[in-house]
């Protein structure tokens, strides 16, 4: 009978064979054997290859499986290998001698930080494959599916058994075997280990299900340190019925590509990390946060002590040619650490500490030439360091220590220090690459720490010239019970404007007052600085509240008329006002003990709150008033009775707003404080202090 012909595409066909019966046929011999040189593993393949059941053979020495004992100064060498394939002779259990081709796997376990393959006890996973199922010769057919579905690549050939037919050269190179070692075998045979794993899972749902299947593996080639990333594709191969018959696996070396997009999701991530306060040890800590553990398994990041005082940097009086650095050792101060060991034992310096560093050794090396630099633990700058430490010795032997990059941080032409970067875990020395990744992660790190230098030093300075413009001692005066207190602003909003007075006037009255200048910094401060003097000045010639506001006001238009004139056009922008102005709030009272009345006016400032003599406690209504400096607008007094008794509160709007509530919540609390009974005024400012300010 004629055949039928068939005039459509032929519909693929797949293996239905189950996974555990592709993977689990004996067509190699397993064997395991621990570090005594004893048999622990035996399979079925090991069976059929020598004749022993496993019974009669686990728990023996494996040399007497060997036709020629090995010698014993090959023995140490051997040990150390993480991998070992050969020719070896053999004996069967019927006496014969064979010769079989094996490949061993070093396993060793993993226990700590500096555990790693090739070293220390472990088991050794021997296979070999039968050399009476190594599969038949390829026919031509057969190769011209595989190359012609195959992309150029390390490349390899699995049958239905998922035993290798083909490789090569790429693959061959990949390995470091031969395609003849290497046939026969299966893929978790040749890389032993997740990869290998991973690799064979893969290529058996091929076989099941006719798709093709995509992994990435990191895989280190033999001979090199660092590992791969290798994009690993499995396809199936058809014959011309369209039945799967095999899988060809490629591997893509895609490392270079790898490494480029961690760095670059590295410098992201310094990017939002490095710099979220202006606190310079903060920032430091920061920058060795983010490098560890994915840069290196330590970093010290130690800056010059001369940036510890509130002034700028200046040039020593005798520094080397070119430097600015004094000669010889260099005292540096810790700033931050970090490892990727808990407790961070491998810090020989605690975190505020200052060490002094020797003329010759990485850190000061890198200070005076300003370039970042690649140390071998050989190097002579390591060296220097190291034998004048014997701690700091023992503890790069410890961890053993072995590839070292010292960086410069410098910002705006100022050296402000170095961070020494190490590895111990990681195997891989650090290249250019590194070295270009850290050089920009530090240069980052230096603008943000010299930020925050340059801040606390400002803010340091406007500090003192605030308290320095405050009164030192209220003033004797017979009018009124006074106390106060004055808290600058935390360090994310910077040094305000604020001020308190209080003024003797002319029939034993008394002036009080209380302000706030807009902005922050040493501005702000000398602006407060010029606004009390005035003040004083006008309270002086007894100008009734509203009047003295009146003339306040022509003085802050004249301080930002003043300040716009002297800016240059390119530093004016919309954070000080269209024209730089000058803004102000103020409240001005005056008290008559002898009539016991209290007249007062407001610029634009919180309105007071009195305590009735009973305990009550309320806001006084008080016409608004715009802030000064606004010019035009004319100010309003108000006056009240203040019997014996009774409790004025003057405060700032920094007491009542908060980022966590509205003004409206601080008043209610800052009136249910003044309520009641009150031990002293002192204490009441205390309490008050403490419960509406953030700790």
């Amino acid at each position: 009978m004629d055949e039928p012909v068939s005039t459509g595409r032929t519909t693929p066909r797949t293996t239905t064979r189950p996974l555990d019966e592709v993977v689990g046929e004996a067509l190699t011999a397993r064997v395991t054997v621990d570090e005594r040189a004893t048999v622990t593993g035996w399979n079925a393949g090991a069976e059929r290859l020598l004749g022993y059941p496993a019974d009669q053979i686990v728990g023996r020495p494996a040399a007497g499986l060997l036709a020629e004992p090995i010698p014993a100064e090959d023995l140490p060498p051997f040990a150390r290998l993480p991998r070992w394939h050969g020719d070896v002779t053999v004996r069967h259990r019927d006496g014969r001698r064979l010769e079989i081709k094996v490949l061993a796997h070093h396993r060793t376990p993993v226990t700590g930080a500096g555990a790693h393959v090739g070293a220390g006890a472990g088991e050794w996973l021997l296979v070999s494959a039968l050399s009476g199922q190594r599969p038949e010769p390829l026919d031509d057919t057969f190769v011209t599916w595989s190359f012609a579905q195959s992309p150029c690549c390390a490349l390899a050939l699995y049958d239905t058994r998922l035993r290798l037919r083909r490789a090569n050269a790429d693959m061959e190179r990949t390995t470091a075997l031969t395609e003849r070692d290497m046939i026969g075998l299966r893929v978790n045979e040749i890389v032993d280990g997740p990869a290998g794993d991973r690799a064979e899972q893969s290529m058996a749902r091929v076989l099941e299900t006719g798709e093709p299947q995509y992994n990435e593996n990191f895989l280190r080639t033999p001979g090199e340190t660092r590992e791969h990333a290798w994009s690993v594709h499995m396809s199936p191969l058809r014959d011309a019925t369209g039945e799967v018959r095999g899988v060809c696996l490629t591997a893509h070396d895609m490392t270079e590509q790898y490494w480029a997009r961690m760095r670059l999701q590295l410098i992201a991530e310094a990017g939002r990390r490095i710099g979220t306060t202006l606190d310079v040890m903060r920032t430091a800590q920061e920058l060795a946060d983010v490098t560890v553990p994915e840069l290196a398994d330590f970093i010290s990041v130690d800056l010059l002590t001369s940036l510890d005082g509130p002034h700028e940097p200046h040039e020593p009086r005798e520094p080397l040619p070119g430097t600015g650095l004094p000669a010889g050792p260099l005292a540096l101060r810790r700033a931050a650490h970090q490892s990727v060991t808990p407790g961070m034992p491998e810090a020989v310096v605690a975190l505020g500490a200052v060490d002094e560093y020797p003329e010759g050794s990485a850190q000061v090396e890198t200070l005076r030439s300003g370039r970042a630099r690649v140390y071998e633990m050989t190097h002579p700058a390591i060296t220097a360091l190291v034998a004048r430490d014997p701690v700091r010795a023992s503890r790069v032997r410890e961890f053993g220590m072995h590839s070292v990059m010292a960086v410069p941080l410098s910002a705006r032409g100022i050296t402000l220090g170095v961070a020494v970067l190490a590895r111990h875990r990681q195997p891989e020395v650090f290249q250019q690459d590194d070295l270009v990744l850290a050089e920009e992660l530090a240069a980052r790190a230096a603008v943000c720490i010299d930020n925050a230098r340059r801040y606390t030093r400002e803010r340091g300075t406007a500090v003192t010239l605030q308290r320095s413009l405050l009164p030192q001692r209220l003033p004797a005066q017979a009018a009124v019970e006074v106390a106060s207190r004055y808290l600058p602003a935390g360090a994310h909003a910077g040094v305000g404007g604020d001020w308190f007075d209080v003024i003797p006037l002319s029939g034993a009255r008394v002036a009080l007052v209380v302000g706030d200048v807009v902005g922050h910094g040493i501005h702000a401060s000398a602006t407060m600085g010029r606004l009390r003097t005035a003040v004083r000045t006008l309270a002086d010639i007894d100008l009734p509240p509203d009047e003295l506001l009146t003339h306040l006001d022509d003085l802050v238009a004249r301080l930002s008329t003043d300040r716009e004139d002297d800016r240059p056009a390119a530093d004016r922008s919309p954070e000080t006002g269209a024209g730089g102005e000058v803004g102000a709030t103020c409240l001005y009272a005056v008290y008559d003990p002898i009539s016991q009345r209290c007249t007062l006016a407001r610029a634009g400032h919180p309105l007071p709150a009195v305590v009735s003599p009973d305990g009550t406690a309320d806001l006084v209504d008080l016409p608004a008033g715009p802030p000064l400096g606004l010019g035009g607008l004319p100010f309003e007094s108000a006056e009240i009775d203040l019997p014996e008794g009774s409790l004025l509160a003057l405060y700032t709007n920094g007491l009542i707003k908060s980022p966590d509530r509205d003004i409206d919540e601080g008043v209610l609390r800052l009136r249910r404080l003044l309520t009641g009974p009150q031990p002293t005024l002192n204490a009441l400012c205390d309490s008050i202090l403490t419960d509406l300010l953030p700790p």
